[in-house]
This record gives C-alpha cells, sequence and structure tokens, in this order.
C-alpha cells in the first residue's frame, strides 16, 4: 500500500486549534470559569484519578465551589508539554499547579463536527506522598 506525502500546512491550523481549546483549560481552572471548562469539553467526558472517577457535571461542580485561584494572588503556572494530533484525535500533557497540588495531566480530545473537544482526562496529583 502506497502512502501519499502530506501536504499543505502540515497540521499547523489544527495546532492552532488545540492550542486555543488548551488556553481555554488553562484560564478557565486559573479563574474558575465553569462556562469556559464546560464550552471545551464533549458533555460525556468522564475524569479520572487514581481511585477516582467524576462526570464532568460532578468535576465541575467542584470547580464552582472552590476559591479562584486568580483571586486568591495563585501564579498561573500551568504549562504546556506536548500535543500529539493524529488526523481528528489529540493527546495533550499538562502540568497544572492549583492550589497545593501539582498536578500532572493527560486530556484526550477528538475533533467532531469540526470542533475539538475534551473527551477523557486522566490526572494524578505528582506532590510527594500523593497516591
Amino acid at each position: 500500500m502506497e502512502t501519499k506525502p502530506q501536504t499543505g500546512d502540515f497540521g499547523a491550523n489544527e495546532f492552532e486549534s488545540v492550542m486555543a481549546l488548551v488556553r481555554d483549560y488553562f484560564d478557565g481552572l486559573h479563574q474558575g470559569e465553569v462556562e469556559k471548562l464546560r464550552a471545551i469539553f464533549h458533555p460525556d467526558a468522564y475524569l479520572k484519578a487514581p481511585g477516582l472517577r467524576r462526570s464532568l457535571d460532578q468535576w465541575l461542580e467542584a470547580v464552582a465551589n472552590r476559591p479562584v485561584p486568580a483571586q486568591q494572588g495563585r501564579p498561573y503556572d500551568f504549562k504546556l508539554l506536548s500535543i500529539e494530533i493524529i488526523q481528528d484525535q489529540a493527546m495533550v500533557k499538562l502540568e497544572c499547579p492549583l492550589f497545593d497540588h501539582f498536578y500532572f495531566d493527560f486530556l484526550g480530545l477528538l475533533k467532531e463536527n469540526g470542533r475539538w473537544l475534551i473527551v477523557n482526562k486522566m490526572y494524578t496529583d505528582l506532590r510527594e506522598g500523593s497516591v
């Protein structure tokens, strides 16, 4: 089977679209903006950490009921570590220090109906002694 070389922007437009979603994710976390976060997640998304599973609605309720990092003067220290895009799916790896936690997130994205959405979030806290 012969494969054809890729032409065009080599995914630059897709990369920019995923980057915009990541910026909204970071901003939503830092500002406590539940609706901004809801807009970038698929409604069926689940958030998974070792020993913890939450629906999107459960997680957004927790975000709505916790202090807002920006209002507490917490630093905006989120970091994008990598983005891998293969056709209409992407995997994003992030560092998300938040309050007294140092979260490491893997976001699984799908592009459906012309729009990238987070369909899965796996995360763990890298603090010493956390499980």
